[in-house]
């Protein structure tokens, strides 16, 4: 029989991680709080097997990651696929860009690192979906790239091109940033 209070305090452990791993991939907090929900009521219908188990955690990071991708193959018709357009100034061969952060030496490194992932988390949410969530699927959630293809039926080249592009993006929004801060 299912303890109510002991899952409470497992849901209180664990509802940031779920929350943010579906605010990442689905950039809505209404959507986020959805798919949170839904997985700690199937982690409670699950509850038996999860309780003091030490994979629960990796548990409810997988059934988060899946409902999301559920989620999104299922609007798949609402997506906008922005992945086709380039910009006409950027070159083919254009290598992959990483966005770096500086500031004074003097700015205590928790600040800087909480702010550096606030404009970075701002600046994902504006990524058109599909390369939102090949980087967040990529990055966050360390998946590879053949993974990530496979779970959202898409080709390979497809999954590379997005993480590319969204890289490029992030790079562009966040150059204004870079430059405000004097680098």
């Amino acid at each position: 029989m299912s303890d109510p209070a002991q899952f409470e305090t497992f849901l209180v452990a664990y509802q940031d991680m779920v929350y943010s791993t579906a605010y990442r991939l689905l950039s809505q907090e209404a959507e986020a709080r959805d798919v949170s929900q839904e997985v700690f009521l199937r982690a409670w219908q699950h509850w038996d097997q999860l309780s003091g188990s030490p994979t629960a955690g990796g548990w409810l990071k997988t059934v988060t990651r899946n409902l999301c991708i559920n989620h999104l193959q299922r609007y798949r018709a609402r997506w906008k696929f922005f992945s086709d357009l380039k910009s006409a100034d950027a070159p083919d061969d254009e290598p992959g860009l990483e966005a770096t952060f500086a500031a004074p030496e003097t700015l205590d490194s928790d600040l800087l690192n909480a702010d550096q992932r606030g404009v970075l988390e701002e600046a994902m949410t504006k990524l058109p979906t599909d390369q939102r969530v090949a980087l967040v699927l990529y990055h966050f959630e360390d998946l590879d790239y053949v993974d990530i293809a496979n779970r959202l039926g898409v080709s390979l080249g497809k999954v590379k091109t997005d993480i590319h592009r969204a890289r490029l993006a992030l790079y562009k929004r966040l150059q204004p940033r870079r430059d405000e801060l004097g680098v």
